[in-house]
């Protein structure tokens, strides 16, 4: 639909980047665009993915596996963690891309795929290939904590997230439909 589709960043240690990609993800669907969302390192319980399937014109690519968190897993663990992450961002990729005879999307949100890069679940060499190649008009958004320079060079959008507070300080933790 938009003839300049960009690559954009949200990053930080703050609270709000999924948020930020999926307000993007809404406002494109509202214009008519097609838009992909696919999470990594997440399940799909949560209260965005709830109300986003529920949206027209937004497809959620399911990453139901759970690995439990990176420093817990065992070698086996973690190379299963690494070819099924990838296989989920290859996927997502090549559906925005329209393979297999389905219309190409105009957006694709990869939420956490920078966690997945850092953990080296994910490509990021392949990742950054994909970004220098994509179409002219696929807008591309990547979220996460710690992006590298190599990915961030790719970026026309790099908005960092800055935590100044949080709950979690108090012991309070992560409240259902408010932070997932």
């Amino acid at each position: 639909m938009n003839e300049t589709g960009l690559v954009q960043i949200y990053c930080g240690d703050g609270k709000g980047k999924t948020t930020a990609a999926i307000g993007a993800a809404v406002r494109a669907a509202g214009r008519g665009y097609r838009v992909l969302v696919a999470r990594l390192l997440k399940t799909d319980d949560s209260g965005e993915v709830n109300g986003l399937v529920h949206i027209p014109g937004i497809t959620v690519l399911p990453c139901d596996q759970n690995f439990g968190f990176s420093w817990n897993m065992t070698q086996s663990q973690r190379k299963a963690a690494a070819l099924y992450y990838d296989h989920c961002l290859l996927t997502a990729w090549n559906m925005a891309l329209g393979a297999g005879g389905e219309e190409p999307y105009d957006m694709l949100v990869l939420d956490e795929a920078i966690g997945a890069c850092n953990l080296g679940f994910v490509d990021e060499s392949g990742l950054i290939k994909a970004l220098k190649e994509k179409p002219a008009s696929l807008e591309v958004i990547l979220t996460g904590r710690c992006p590298s320079e190599a990915l961030q060079e790719q970026a026309d959008y790099i908005t960092e997230m800055v935590m100044r507070r949080h709950p979690y300080e108090r012991g309070i933790g992560a409240r259902e439909g408010i932070e997932y």
